[in-house]
Formats: C-alpha cells, sequence, structure tokens
C-alpha cells in the first residue's frame, strides 16, 4: 500500500483516505464487521499493525534526506530547485508541493539541514508526529 509513497505530496485528505483503507484493511484479516462495534485502538491492539500515516511520512522523509545528500549528478536534487521557465501559476488555488511539509519542519534551508545526518534524524520524529497527530 506504501509503494512509492516517497514522492506523493501529503496532505491531510490522502492521509485520511490512507487510514480508512487500512482500517478496512485490518478489518477484513481478523474477519471483523463495521456491525460488530470495535473500536478501531482495540482491531490495532490486535494486529499490531504501524499506523499507515507514520509509515508513510517516515518513508518520505528518509527518501528527501537521500535524495538531497546524492552527489553523483543525477536529476533527483535538481527536480527539487527547478522552477517552471514561464512563471506563471493556473488560477485557483496552487497545488500542494512535495517539499512544503518537510519545510515545515525543518524550515526552508531544509536542503542544508539534510547534509547532516545527525540533525536530519532528530527532526525526523518531529515530521512523522505532525503527520501522527491527525485525524
Amino acid at each position: 500500500m506504501t509503494y512509492g509513497s516517497e514522492t506523493w505530496s501529503l496532505t491531510m485528505s490522502l492521509i485520511r483516505r490512507l487510514r480508512v483503507t487500512q482500517r478496512a484493511m485490518e478489518r477484513a484479516m481478523l474477519g471483523v464487521s463495521l456491525r460488530d462495534r470495535i473500536r478501531n485502538v482495540e482491531i490495532r491492539g490486535r494486529t499490531k499493525v504501524t499506523d499507515i500515516a507514520q509509515r508513510v511520512a517516515k518513508l518520505k522523509w528518509q527518501w528527501a534526506g537521500h535524495i538531497v545528500r546524492r552527489k553523483d549528478g543525477r536529476w533527483g536534487p535538481k527536480v527539487l530547485k527547478w522552477q517552471p521557465r514561464t512563471g506563471k501559476r493556473s488560477v485557483g488555488r496552487p497545488p500542494t508541493r512535495w517539499t512544503y511539509d518537510i519545510k515545515r519542519v525543518a524550515g526552508s534551508r531544509w536542503i542544508q539541514a539534510a547534509q547532516n545526518r545527525g540533525t536530519w534524524n532528530s527532526l525526523q520524529k518531529t515530521y512523522v508526529q505532525q503527520w501522527t497527530s491527525i485525524g
């Protein structure tokens, strides 16, 4: 379910949909119906499965650090700094970009922060916690 999640732009609606799907899968694993009225906490205690929001956030954070630290000339780090030539945006609210939620935790100089693994790993807990506390 988390295949390729490192590249997703995390939004609250996406996390909500992932959690609903995960709960449905856990109920199916246990053979429990919604009509049984068993709380999600109880089901999570029985399955001992990690919360999907935690898993996705951790994978994205690790992937971001990995991409930024690359020095072999691949396109990954270059794409992070890319700006469109036209300079025009479409009408309406701009889409959520991949780096927005990383910048919220690590600051606008997150690329420099990712170069130091110790600093980057200490910020990971804060980043994962922000997505775990939602909903």
